[in-house]
């Protein structure tokens, strides 16, 4: 089956699917900075709306590792996050880039229809979510719901699931400011570290009731405690809580990205249709921007799911326990990794786990690295942003190589691209495995996915920038 006979399937659906229609004329910069909060006071509003008809638990979240990459939050309208727009936009990007779906983008029905495709796909896995989360007793065991609940949870999911999908659009088309995909990323992220910075809530750990924020918890000590020497080392080292040194980490880990986003090799490139003009094509460190710690974060998640469920019902497998063994937290029901491959794959939680266990620690290291630096050159091969791709636009443009001759664009670009897409995504995977080993708020893989988002824009939205 060709491509356009593929996208053509689509046509039928493109009269039903809901569409926010493109602004007639530009939006003015107050009125997008308005929308955006919109959307924002939205999603945050709908991650605090609880579901209704589930059964309150307090298990093991078996999405609890994918949730910082999902924007989603347990039990809540925002349960899926924007899980089906990502893995529909993941699909429908492989798709295009393996050329199993033929689609020219110059064409505005093209456009259209990809769009559309994408926009089903979603819908359709929203729907294929909420289904499996309801029957495989997420929010309670489906007979003790009773089939009305069921159908309820799942139509509540599907539609939440639909608002996202509307917001993302809305954002997207121009009403309002970048992606509603990064806004929600950032939004949940940030929402944790300040949370965790300034949470007035107190906590009992066994040594009396303490203020879970750690700037909060600065103060408290600091006004309440005689020592103001081990009032300061407590605030900064204590353990199980957040800590000042967490929220120092948090900081540090952000100024390091905003530091090596400038990292860059311009090529110089001119014109061949207006002689003289000249101009650079820059190729970022962060060529693929987070893309690579999205993927190995969305693997490791997977494998953990799995390996919990496999485990929750085959306890003494052989292959099962090689997978991982799992056991609660201390003072928590949620499950982590104690052995196996899973445990491998997961980071050390404390200082002492580092020191206790250095196998452990080199292995997630290598492991992170080398995953982030070999799915950062699969995406560029995938997406559209290889070197191939970018000489065809190149020549398209009318633009070739400085010093080059037209032949040479291509393997120029070869040399640099790969490489530098490789070690972008491992120097990626070494930020998140440095923020995850000095205690940064919201995993390594949180803190770079929000500080990426914010700050580094992607590679291969990269245009030549002409100048005389």
């Amino acid at each position: 089956m060709s491509g356009f006979r593929f996208l053509s399937l689509v046509r039928p659906f493109m009269s039903i699917l809901p569409e926010v229609s493109a602004p007639e004329r530009k939006v003015p910069f107050q009125s997008r900075i308005a929308w955006t909060a919109i959307v924002l006071g939205i999603f945050l509003v709908s991650s605090q709306i609880p579901l209704y008809g589930i059964m309150s638990s307090d298990s093991s979240d078996p999405l609890y590792w994918m949730r910082v990459i999902l924007a989603s939050n347990r039990g809540t309208l925002m349960e899926l996050g924007i899980s089906p727009i990502v893995t529909s936009g993941m699909i429908m990007q492989l798709l295009a880039g393996a050329n199993l779906v033929e689609v020219d983008f110059s064409l505005k029905e093209d456009r259209a229809l990809f769009g559309g495709a994408q926009k089903l796909f979603a819908m359709i896995i929203s729907l294929g979510q909420a289904t499996v989360y309801v029957l495989t007793g997420l929010y309670g065991q489906p007979a003790d719901l009773g089939a009305g609940v069921c159908l309820l949870l799942i139509l509540q999911l599907v539609v939440a699931g639909l608002i996202v999908i509307l917001l993302d659009e809305l954002l997207q088309k121009g009403y309002g400011l970048g992606s509603g995909i990064s806004l929600f990323i950032a939004t949940n992220i940030c929402e944790s570290i300040v949370w965790k910075a300034f949470s007035p809530t107190t906590i009992n750990t066994g040594r009396g009731p303490e203020f879970e924020g750690a700037l909060v918890a600065l103060f408290h000590l600091l006004f309440t405690w005689n020592d103001k020497t081990r009032a300061l080392k407590e605030a900064f080292y204590r353990e199980r809580l957040p800590n000042v040194m967490n929220l120092v980490a948090t900081l540090v880990v952000f100024l390091v990205v905003i530091y090596l986003q400038g990292f860059r090799i311009e090529i110089p490139v001119k014109s061949n249709r207006f002689r003289g003009q000249r101009g650079t094509y820059p190729v970022k460190l962060f060529y693929t921007s987070n893309m690579p710690i999205m993927l190995e974060s969305a693997l490791t998640s997977n494998v953990f799911i799995i390996s919990q469920m496999l485990f929750s019902r085959f306890p003494k497998n052989l292959g099962v326990k090689l997978l991982g063994t799992w056991e609660p937290m201390e003072d928590s029901p949620q499950l982590h990794a104690i052995s196996g491959i899973s445990y491998y794959m997961s980071p050390p939680h404390t200082f002492k786990e580092v020191v206790g266990d250095p196998v452990h620690t080199a292995v997630y290291i290598i492991f992170t690295c080398t995953a982030c630096a070999l799915f950062s050159k699969a995406w560029i091969e995938v997406s559209g942003s290889g070197p191939r791709e970018v000489a065809k636009q190149l020549k398209e443009a009318q633009m070739v190589m400085a010093g080059h001759r037209e032949g040479g664009m291509y393997k120029e670009l070869k040399r640099v691209i790969p490489s530098a897409a490789m070690l972008g995504g491992a120097t990626i995977g070494a930020l998140s495995v440095a923020a995850d080993l000095i205690g940064a708020f919201g995993s390594g893989t949180g803190v770079l996915l929000a500080s990426t988002t914010i700050f580094v824009s992607r590679a291969r939205q990269a245009v030549v920038a002409i100048y005389h």
